[in-house]
Formats: C-alpha cells, sequence, structure tokens
C-alpha cells in the first residue's frame, strides 16, 4: 500500500498556499513606471516630429517639405527608440526596495 497524504498536510494546496504569498502589489516598481511615462513622452514626441507638411494650395505639391529629413529619418528612429525604452523599462527588474513608495 503506497501512502497518500490527506489533505491538509500538503503546503502546496488549499488555503496554506493562498497565504504563503509574501509579495503583494504592482508588478513593476515606482521607477518602472517613471521609466515607461518617459518611453511614452519620447514616442509622442517622434510622432510629432512627423507630423506636418500641408500645403496651403491643395492644388501644390511640396516634395522638399513633405519628404524632410525630419519626417523620414528622424521621427522613425526617435519613435524606434522610444518603443525599445519602453521595452527596457518593462523588463528593468526592480529594486528590492522599491515597492511603490516616493
Amino acid at each position: 500500500m503506497s501512502k497518500q497524504p490527506s489533505k491538509g498536510t500538503s503546503p502546496k494546496f488549499g488555503a496554506a498556499a493562498k497565504t504563503d504569498k509574501s509579495t503583494t502589489g504592482f508588478a513593476l516598481g515606482l521607477h518602472n513606471y517613471k521609466l515607461m511615462l518617459a518611453g511614452f513622452v519620447i514616442i509622442v514626441a517622434g510622432f510629432a516630429l512627423m507630423s506636418g507638411g500641408k500645403s496651403p494650395d491643395p492644388g501644390v505639391f511640396n516634395a522638399d517639405e513633405l519628404y524632410s529629413f525630419r519626417r523620414i529619418t528622424l521621427a522613425p528612429i526617435v519613435v524606434i527608440f522610444g518603443f525599445a525604452f519602453e521595452i527596457y523599462a518593462i523588463m528593468k527588474r526592480p529594486a528590492k526596495s522599491d515597492n511603490g513608495k516616493a
């Protein structure tokens, strides 16, 4: 005969497993959220750099303004950097003392 543990003896199941959690709260620390906010601001700035280029006369196409360095090269680089910064902000391990309090 094999011994089977009774329902109350295993710490992996039941109420004992629910009360065994030592951490509560958010998954990320306050520093991570600040970094994520900074990344969001960088992304918005990149999209702001892409905006514009409208001609006052709809019959005239101003290629120099529409296809400028700022809109075609700089803005996408800024947006991609913002997304990479967001990934870093999410993946950065929060400090032990960073529990959401300033």
